[in-house]
């Protein structure tokens, strides 16, 4: 029987500004990363957002960023392993404050942003990230890119990790994904996504941008609905999964 997780990130609307189609895209996923304030979200959405979750039986999970409201957390910083600790340490008490408040336990943690991206290719990145995790609750899933340097990290913390794979994005040979600056990092054909993931589910193997057959495990899947078109698809491929007999199912019932 195939298990897998379907996440998106949610949270991230700010202020008057608002980002993505929460409520809509909480009746398809299992597991919702809330950005903590630091790359977006406030007070407030964070709030909403923990509360929307609980009532559609959605999972939740801290999904801390570079101190970077203005770039969306998006562009790489220059910090060291302690701060870096230091920033998601904060972000996690920031998010747990609102999760007991609804009578929840954060599930997992998946960096956001140019944190995710640098820390998987850099180990003292990852382990600060790994370790802040780990001296607020070892129970907290690490939640990072499939054979990633994040997915080493959690393991030689003692976290319990769960490797992610993206429905839409195209993967470069090492595993990691396309730089979404270059031609093909994102996959627009809807099918062509879909087969694709459910080949990764259920095959545990991507084809490459350059045509290698790249092993991966994926134990979660990260989708976007920040417009209708993306809250179609994420409703489609849901259903392809299903057909094809995956259940979907948070994270904590897999890893």
């Amino acid at each position: 029987m195939y298990k897998v997780d379907m996440n998106s990130d949610l949270g991230e609307s700010f202020g008057t500004y608002k980002l993505g189609m929460d409520a809509e895209i909480l009746e398809f996923v299992s597991s919702a990363n809330v950005a903590c304030g630091f790359h977006a979200g406030d007070p407030l959405v964070m709030e909403d957002t923990v509360r929307l979750a609980k009532a559609a039986g959605v999972a939740v999970g801290a999904h801390p960023g570079y101190p970077d409201l203005m770039g969306f957390g998006r562009r790489n910083m220059v910090c060291t392993p302690k701060e870096a600790k230091a920033y998601v340490k904060y972000q996690l008490g920031a998010l747990t404050a609102y999760t007991a408040a609804q009578g929840l336990k954060l599930q997992h943690c998946k960096p956001h942003g140019a944190l995710y991206n640098m820390a998987a290719k850099d180990m003292a990145l990852a382990a600060a990230i790994a370790e802040a995790i780990a001296e607020v609750d070892k129970d907290i899933i690490l939640l990072g890119l499939a054979n990633s340097l994040m997915i080493k990290a959690g393991q030689e913390a003692g976290l319990r990790v769960a490797s992610e794979v993206f429905a839409d994005r195209a993967y470069q040979a090492d595993g990691t994904l396309v730089p979404r600056k270059l031609p093909g990092a994102v996959i627009h054909d809807t099918e062509l996504a879909i087969a694709r993931t459910v080949r990764m589910v259920k095959e545990g193997c991507v084809t490459a941008i350059t045509g290698e057959e790249v092993p991966l495990s994926a134990d979660s899947i990260c989708v976007h609905g920040d417009n209708p078109s993306a809250l179609e698809f994420v409703k489609n491929i849901r259903a392809r999964l299903e057909a094809e007999g995956v259940t979907i199912v948070p994270i904590s019932e897999i890893v």
